[in-house]
Order: structure tokens, then sequence, then C-alpha cells
């Protein structure tokens, strides 16, 4: 097995956070030149060069980045490692590292995490946006403390987990006011040759929405489909089409892309799961985002 030498990872790090070798030398008091020594190994040992030079500067290369935020999460954890068993507060808030498929409406995310932080522990969250199967994998490897999908996880995906459903909510059709207001009269009718804007068909909730087509016997223009729900609402809210949102978050929604409402999809329940490794949720703040999720959808 291959091991990290954790003095290379130390000296690096504290030349990233410094801004430079001269002044990581000072706080660690060590020689330039060994500081220099030491960060050409960890780039050979990883094969990729860590910083590239900008005029009298030291900028961190691309590779360079993603080291430093796993050495942040590293250093961190041994300093709050140390705190406990000393049995002194870290005084740092417990961590929660979540992943979020990109499916998932930005907006459901934020409502189902924001209970969270408002815990009487507090509570500092890491959120990771992927697809499902990349956050799966990260969560079968305990990098991740839960998933937020819209889906629960299948067989065919050989890892050990649970699917917690949070709840469930209508879907609406939505788009820019000019558009709205032309395919507003007649829904779903008016919806024959109307251009949408889609998720990619990998998912489930463009699964449903073609059954519900086929179903009300339309045939709209797919004129975009977009795997980040993001994307697709910046498209919408340009007028490019109309595109569907949960009903849960549809005000919102409309308040803040300047959107409105096209009409309401009946027979389409949109789903939001959290996974875990956890048969029974613990963790409190995960247990506060169900308990929150629960009540959100309840309430739509």
């Amino acid at each position: 097995m291959e091991w990290l030498n954790y003095h290379h990872l130390l000296y690096f790090w504290s030349v990233a956070r410094e801004g430079g070798v001269t002044a990581a030398s000072k706080r660690l008091r060590l020689a330039q030149p060994t500081i220099s020594a030491q960060i050409r190994a960890l780039e050979d040992q990883l094969g990729d060069k860590l910083f590239r030079r900008a005029g009298r500067r030291l900028e961190l290369t691309e590779i360079g980045r993603v080291v430093f935020g796993y050495a942040e999460e590293i250093f961190d954890l041994g300093q709050e490692l140390l705190d406990t068993v000393r049995g002194r507060p870290s005084g740092r808030p417990a961590r929660l590292v979540i992943g979020i498929a990109d499916v998932v409406s930005k907006l459901i995310a934020y409502r189902l995490l924001k209970p969270a932080l408002g815990l009487a522990e507090p509570v500092r969250i890491v959120c990771r946006e992927g697809k499902p199967e990349q956050l799966l994998a990260e969560l079968a490897t305990h990098r991740l403390d839960i998933v937020l999908t819209d889906s629960p996880m299948r067989g065919a995906v050989h890892v050990r987990a649970f699917n917690h459903l949070l709840g469930e909510c209508g879907v609406t059709f939505v788009a820019a006011p000019q558009l709205a207001a032309r395919y507003r009269r007649g829904f779903p009718r008016s919806l024959e040759g109307a251009p949408v804007l889609l998720p990619t068909d990998n998912t489930v909730l463009r699964r449903s929405l073609e059954q519900w087509f086929s179903t009300e016997q339309v045939r709209p223009v797919v004129a975009g489909e977009f795997e980040d729900s993001a994307l697709m609402k910046a498209f919408g809210q340009h007028g490019m089409g109309l595109f569907p949102a949960p009903e849960t978050v549809e005000a919102e929604i409309c308040n803040q892309y300047g959107v409105r409402v096209v009409g309401r999809l009946k027979g389409i329940r949109e789903q939001f799961y959290a996974i875990s490794v956890e048969r029974k949720i613990r963790h409190p703040a995960v247990t506060a985002i169900a308990d929150a999720a629960r009540e959100m959808m309840l309430n739509e």
C-alpha cells in the first residue's frame, strides 16, 4: 500500500496558506530550501505540479487546489482529534459532509439543509455536488455522511447503504413571463409544440415527464436537456423554454428567476431521498434535515 508523507503535505499546506515559501519558512522555523525540497518530493509522489509561478508569487495549480482542499480537512480533523483525546472543547462545529445530486434543485437543497445549522450544537456543513453514482462511491468510502438525491439507490449499485425517503411534492411548469402567458391558456394541451427544457434522460423526473406527456397526448419540443438544475433554470429565465420546478419551492423559484407559473402537472410527484450507510439515522443534524423535509412537504 502506498502511504502519503504527511510532513510533505504539511509543508505544502503551510506554503499555500501563508502565500509563499518565505512566509511559511518563518512560521515553521525551517530553511526555505528544506521546504521547497519537501514540496518537490510531494509533487513527485503525486505526479503533478502543485504550484506555478505568477511573477514573484506562487499560485496553486488546478491539482494544487484539490490537494489543498483535502489538506485543510486533514489538518482540521487532526486538531479536532487532539482536542477530543485531551478532553478539551475543540471550539469547532461538528462536520457533516453532504453529497447533493446535481439534479436536485438548489432551493430544495437549501431548504432541506438549513435546519442543520440551527441546532444547539453547532454544525459545519460541507456540500459536494455531483452525479449520484459518483456521490454513492464517496459515501461507500465514508468521504460523505449522506447523499441527497431524487431517487432511491438501486440494487445494481454495489454500495451497502440505506434509502431514507425525506418527502415528495408536485411538479410545476414555469417560464419567463411572455412564454408563461402564451402557454398558460389551455394547459396542458397548450404544450403541443411548446419549447421545453428538461433534465437529461437518465433522471427519474425526465422519465416521469415523458410518461406524463404520453398520457396527456402532447408532444412538446425539447429545446434543451440539462444535468444541472440551476443551469436549466438560467436558460429558462431568459425565455429559452418552459421548465419543471418542485411545487414546494415554486414561489421562491418564480421570485428568484423572474418566471411565472404555466401549469401544475397532475399525477407527477418528485421525491427526495437521503442515502446513508446507517439503517437508522442517528446524526442529530441529519435527523433535523429529515424532520424539516417532512414538514416542508406536508405544508406544500
